[in-house]
């Protein structure tokens, strides 16, 4: 049996720190600008985590060498954890005075563009902070759709591998070479960014409240510069570009490419897109009518809520507009079915995601037709490609241990003192990287800054294992992996 070689690992990741080293200096130069002392901390920040990226990279340069699945599986969850690590400093040594919980709580939520946080007062904070806070939730989600798009598909996690482009087969390849689709990922995200920062800013938004808002929006991260989030914001029209933002953050990012490069049709032929659109639709216009109906809300008001909040929930971005939680009994349980379901394949959006609910209820019919007629034969396709035995059970398994996991972890929150609703809430938040919970401490109006340590320990894993799909990270602590 061979060890794994773990050098090209860490080759890689000392180049993945080097960019979070020079992405500090962007907040560095906004507090300076400002006059903030914190200016010093993001500098620091940045010597310190550029100094260990070039230990890394020079101590483990491994030219002409190939990743296998082995070492892309300690990559992805290996950077993941780094980057968290490092991205925690400015939270621990900078204004806000996190402590080591807090802080990597805090960097885990962004990076996995989750948007909880244990910060109160960030009406208070310095800008850079601020757009740190901003940042690492742009970065974690352009991370996201990298790994959604090359990497999670190449591992077979979740049945990702329906969404493999393999040598033989180029239609789902918008670019001819993956480096030209990487190029373009790129270019389209600073784009969109640029596009929503630029409509918030003359809707009326500041021109830095503009862009840190868009980068939480596109990223489906949910970090706003305000304790009340977009609920600060009276504008109904700063509400409707938020939304239109978030839902365009839930879609596959390889569509919007196709589109812009004028197959126009690329967005209604994607059945995860059609079936996402339809699904915010409907719950939508449904809870609009029912908060009409109850005399909770009317008119544009009613929908327009809903409509921010049921986007914000299923796309896992985390924004509020309202405490929702304030609707009733029913409105709450609602929120919490809607935080497990998740944007479309990717995209920066976590949760169990739309074309996993595709492969299951085409499961679930094929099933219950085979009771009445057994010897039919019923072949299973998803977007013109055959859906095998090997894809409906990666489904099933990643269905299977979302649910086991998220039960496991709201048992261990309560064993930290937490009530049934905020734990449950709480698990199933990490896990599909919403933010926001249900009840009066982690929800809409509240923070997570209030929870035991602990807790905070066990929510930053459950948030790490909800955005790399689990198996990324469960299959590291079979003893097997390290000596096959």
């Amino acid at each position: 049996m061979l060890a794994l070689d773990t050098r090209p690992v860490l080759y890689v990741a000392g180049w993945i720190l080097a960019v979070l080293a020079i992405s500090m200096l962007a907040p560095m130069v906004v507090d300076i600008a400002a006059g903030h002392g914190d200016w010093v901390v993001f500098g620091t920040s940045a010597m310190l985590t550029l100094f260990f990226a070039v230990v890394l990279v020079l101590t483990n340069w491994t030219p002409g060498r190939a990743f296998n699945t082995r070492q892309l599986f300690l990559l992805t969850s290996l950077a993941w954890i780094l980057v968290s690590v490092f991205a925690a400093l400015p939270f621990a040594f900078g204004m806000a005075n996190l402590s080591v919980a807090d802080a990597f709580f805090e960097s885990v939520s962004g990076l996995t563009t989750t948007g909880s946080t244990v910060i109160t007062g960030l009406d208070s904070l310095p800008p850079g902070l601020l757009l740190w806070r901003a940042l690492t939730q742009w970065l974690g989600g352009i991370g996201i759709i990298g790994m959604g798009i090359a990497i999670l598909p190449f591992l077979r996690v979740g049945g990702m591998q329906l969404f493999r482009s393999e040598s033989s087969d180029r239609s789902d390849k918008v670019l001819p070479r993956a480096g030209d689709i990487a190029a373009a990922i790129g270019w389209t995200y600073i784009v969109l960014t640029v596009f929503f920062s630029a409509l918030l800013a003359l809707g009326g938004m500041s021109v830095f409240d503009a862009i840190c808002h868009t980068m939480a929006a596109i990223s489906t991260g949910g970090f706003s510069n305000y304790d009340a989030s977009m609920g600060h914001f009276n504008e109904p029209w700063l509400h409707w570009i938020v939304v239109l933002a978030m839902v365009v953050g839930g879609m596959p990012l390889v569509r919007l490419i196709s589109f812009a490069k004028g197959d126009y049709g690329a967005i209604h032929r994607d059945s995860q897109i059609r079936w996402y659109l339809i699904f915010l639709t409907v719950v939508t216009l449904g809870l609009a009518v029912w908060l009409s109906l109850t005399g909770t809300l009317t008119g544009e008001a009613a929908l327009r809520h809903a409509a921010f909040n049921v986007v914000s929930v299923v796309t896992t971005t985390g924004f509020a507009s309202i405490d929702y939680t304030l609707w009733g009994p029913l409105s709450s349980g609602a929120f919490l079915i809607l935080t497990v379901v998740g944007g479309c394949t990717g995209s920066t959006a976590g949760g169990i995601k739309i074309f996993r609910f595709e492969i299951l209820f085409m499961v679930l019919r094929a099933q219950i037709q085979r009771q009445f007629s057994p010897n039919r034969v019923i072949p299973l396709t998803y977007q013109d490609k055959p859906v095998n035995a090997e894809v409906m059970i990666s489904v099933m398994s990643f269905g299977f241990v979302f649910g086991a996991l998220l039960l496991l972890t709201a048992l261990g929150l309560t064993a930290y003192g937490l009530d049934l609703v905020t734990a449950v809430s709480g698990s199933a938040t990490a896990y599909a990287n919403v933010g926001p919970g249900l009840g009066a401490i982690i929800g809409p109006a509240g923070n997570f800054s209030t929870l035991p340590d602990g807790a905070k320990w066990l929510l930053s894993l459950a948030m790490l294992l909800g955005r790399l799909e689990f198996f990324t990270m469960l299959v590291l602590l079979s003893p097997g992996f390290w000596r096959a």
